[in-house]
């Protein structure tokens, strides 16, 4: 009986190592392969992808004066355009939230003064005009945030940006009409200052569509802030004078995502399957 029992307990474990022994030949086709749910492995995060977008949109300007200047109210202009470029990164490789934005912006600045209503006459002006727009052009450079909730996610940005404002249009009854569109000695042209903003996207990869509302506070004053003026301020050189503009612009923007926001290309997948599969997983 021994001798028996002996015997059935050799022959079930030789027949059962060649199972052990075909684990690792056991092969998947292709098409099983391709279907795995690779979202409940962790691989439906962000990625760390690229977009390059055209923004257009309206512009509400005006200008902070120090001293304070009476009857300064802001002006509208139709056209604001921009080019720009956004990378997201993730910060400590896991943080899928930030990013970074730059590119190529044109605008407009500058304000208008209201008539006195008793007298009709206008309440404030710089050096003779009354109104004052200029035709600007920026490169700024922001960080960007983004918050995803697929189609949607929530956008904030802050940075800086360098400009050059290019030409002037003025009016008014004490303008000297020789500067009606052009820049007197002592304004400046260089512009620099911050930016930044908020808005929410709409995703359809690979295009999003960005609403944003922006804002620009220049840093450089609209002329030597101790410049002298026969007509206006003859003695202007004993006393500081600022003018900062101030605009804000509301945006709508198409953007084209240049990689993949989430996931990874078929030959990527068929890899990571593989490796999920045969217990050899990559981090990426």
């Amino acid at each position: 009986m021994r001798k028996l029992l002996a015997a059935l307990a050799i022959l079930l474990c030789s027949s059962a190592l060649p199972l052990f022994a075909q684990n690792d030949e056991i092969e998947y086709s292709a098409e099983f392969l391709d279907t795995l749910d690779l979202t409940r492995y962790g691989y439906d995060s962000i990625n760390d992808y690229s977009m390059i977008g055209v923004n257009y949109g309206v512009t509400f300007s005006g200008v902070y004066f120090n001293p304070y200047k009476m009857g300064s109210d802001i002006i509208f202009n139709p056209t604001y355009f921009s080019v720009m470029y956004t990378h997201y990164e993730k910060m400590f490789n896991y943080l899928p939230y930030f990013g970074l934005t730059l590119g190529f912006s044109y605008s407009h600045s500058g304000c208008r003064f209201t008539d006195d209503p008793d007298t009709g006459f206008p309440r404030g002006f710089i050096d003779g005009a009354t109104y004052e727009s200029m035709e600007t052009v920026e490169m700024p450079a922001m960080m960007h945030m983004h918050f995803d909730n697929a189609p949607f996610k929530v956008l904030a940005n802050l940075g800086g940006y360098l400009g050059y404002r290019m030409s002037v249009t003025r009016n008014g009854i004490w303008l000297d009409e020789e500067y009606t569109n052009k820049f007197r000695d002592y304004e400046r042209q260089f512009d620099y200052g911050l930016m930044g903003g908020a808005g929410i996207g709409f995703m359809f990869d690979p295009v999003e569509i960005h609403l944003n509302i922006l804002g620009r506070w220049s840093l450089q004053n609209l002329y030597e802030p101790d410049y002298e003026n026969a007509i206006f301020h003859p003695y202007n050189t004993y006393y500081y004078r600022y003018a900062n503009p101030i605009d804000v612009s509301v945006t709508l923007g198409v953007y084209f995502q240049l990689t993949k926001r989430t996931g990874r290309t078929n030959r990527q997948l068929k890899q990571q399957a593989r490796d999920i599969v045969y217990g050899t997983p990559k981090n990426d």
